[in-house]
């Protein structure tokens, strides 16, 4: 049974669990999203906002980053897991340097948090660290990452154990300590990347 709250579908997915869908629908087109904080590690121009737009995975809103900083992102405030899952469809739509589309958990703040990213020109799946607002790569894997469609990006975390997916197929599963404990959740891009996100998921492990 799903119920939907000022544009929240919060859906029972397990005993205990809840998992939690924001849509950006019921957000004003051109503004922040209610509820979020936006930035960028290392410094730039990143550029959040809610857009309308016509074929939005789940229409009318999406959110889009459409300036430029080495990695623009944007945390869901009052998140807290250390173990869990979250997902969003990304849109990759333009960028000569990156066309990236991320999650982001455990984020401590600006500077330091995980991040699994898919690319649109390198067509990889890359897994990271950000420590000391220094990004440090886990590992690289090659995958399809066409531009202008929607995919499904989605990392689940539990103690050390991270398995990343995209469009339902696994291609990251391994351990790594860097970030322990709870932390928020959100979205990441790179560089000048253009890219809209949509259906945004988190769910605390039961």
């Amino acid at each position: 049974m799903e119920k939907i709250i000022a544009g929240l579908a919060v859906v029972g997915i397990a005993a205990g669990a809840q998992a939690q869908t924001i849509n950006f629908d019921s957000d004003l087109p051109g503004a922040l999203p209610a509820g979020w904080l936006c930035g960028s590690t290392g410094g730039g121009a990143s550029r959040w906002s809610v857009e309308a737009v016509a074929k939005a995975a789940s229409p009318p809103n999406v959110l889009k980053q459409s300036g430029s900083g080495p990695f623009p992102w944007c945390i869901r405030q009052g998140t807290s897991l250390a173990d869990g899952v979250v997902e969003v469809k990304f849109k990759s739509l333009s960028g000569r340097e990156d066309q990236a589309g991320g999650v982001v958990w455990r984020w401590k703040d600006g500077d330091n948090y995980y991040v699994a990213r898919a690319n649109a020109l390198e067509n990889n799946i890359a897994l990271y660290y950000t420590e000391g607002g220094r990004r440090r790569t886990i590992k690289y894997v090659d995958a399809p990452v066409p531009g202008n469609v929607w995919h499904t990006l989605r990392a689940e975390f539990k103690a050390s154990h991270i398995r990343i997916l995209l469009d339902g197929k696994a291609y990251i599963e391994l351990d790594d300590g860097h970030i322990a404990g709870p932390g928020a959740v959100g979205v990441w891009t790179k560089a000048d990347s253009v890219t809209i996100f949509d259906d945004f998921i988190y769910q605390p492990a039961p």
